[in-house]
């Protein structure tokens, strides 16, 4: 990104944070958080739907998390899901509003929006996938007579588990657009589909020849997706994937996030299919 508001963010380095204020926090369920995080007035992250940021708490260390909100609605601001998982999480979850961390970003390539334009678009979301993937679908969704139908796949480990439920009662009441939950095990009151992710596919009746889908969750999920959709006649080049795993640095240098000659910070973390298909690093 070179837009003037990120080169003002990223100061006159990329290796320099941004101070910033955690300005709401709100318990999704046992283990994620979502933070809303103010930018110093004058200050805009834009950035784009699949994009990351670098989260650092001083005298804790840094992290690399998914922006989850939509470019549209930042208003000098942006959220964060964030699963309390390790020394830099875990830390974060301890903070409270009005509590300072640090930014460096938007790092790595986001998704190619505007080639979804006039198309029907699958998003296939496994767990915490649900994050990255919901500042596209928010975008779509405010925009929604550019697209064409949309369907949106979540599967979860259990009722309890699931990420942004508001949202998604919203989303399956936009025009055009189904919402499929499934949950790896079930729970009282829970009256929905029970397995893996790609159980949901034959509830769907959908044509190919103008579609894309967006497939973000755990690496062991990717795969089996890939299957039906391929089965179903997706093109290579129409197939889009976020991997995550392993950034660190977010610049190049570590190489953490290397597969292969790609470095995922960079050239990702956003890929068509048709990009790392020959990559036994990949999948």
């Amino acid at each position: 990104m070179t837009t003037l508001l990120n080169e003002t963010l990223r100061q006159e380095s990329i290796y320099i944070p941004t101070p910033a204020r955690i300005a709401t926090i709100n318990p999704m369920t046992a283990t994620e958080k979502l933070f809303r995080v103010a930018l110093p007035s004058g200050f805009s992250l834009a950035h784009r739907p699949g994009q990351f940021v670098e989260v650092s708490i001083f005298g804790v260390g840094e992290a690399p998390i998914s922006i989850c909100s939509s470019p549209s609605h930042s208003n000098g601001s942006f959220e964060l899901c964030v699963r309390s998982a390790g020394k830099l999480t875990n830390a974060l979850h301890r903070l409270s509003p009005g509590g300072t961390i640090a930014i460096r970003g938007p790092f790595g390539r986001g998704f190619p929006i505007e080639r979804f334009r006039g198309k029907d678009i699958i998003f296939v979301a496994g767990g915490l996938g649900i994050a990255p993937l919901r500042s596209l679908i928010e975008e779509v969704i405010a925009d929604r007579g550019k697209y064409g139908r949309v369907y949106i796949l979540y599967g979860s480990r259990s009722p309890n588990d699931i990420l942004f439920s508001e949202d998604l009662k919203l989303w399956a009441n936009a025009p055009r657009t189904e919402v499929h939950l499934t949950v790896d095990r079930t729970a009282p009151g829970w009256d929905g589909n029970i397995g893996v992710i790609t159980t949901l596919f034959p509830k769907l009746r959908f044509h190919s020849r103008n579609m894309v889908a967006v497939v973000v969750g755990p690496p062991v999920m990717y795969r089996f997706v890939l299957m039906e959709l391929l089965a179903r006649g997706l093109a290579d080049g129409n197939i889009w994937l976020s991997f995550e795993r392993q950034m660190k640095c977010a610049v190049g240098k570590c190489g953490h996030c290397q597969m292969h000659h790609i470095y995922t910070c960079q050239d990702g973390p956003a890929f068509s299919y048709a990009q790392i298909k020959n990559l036994e690093e990949a999948l």
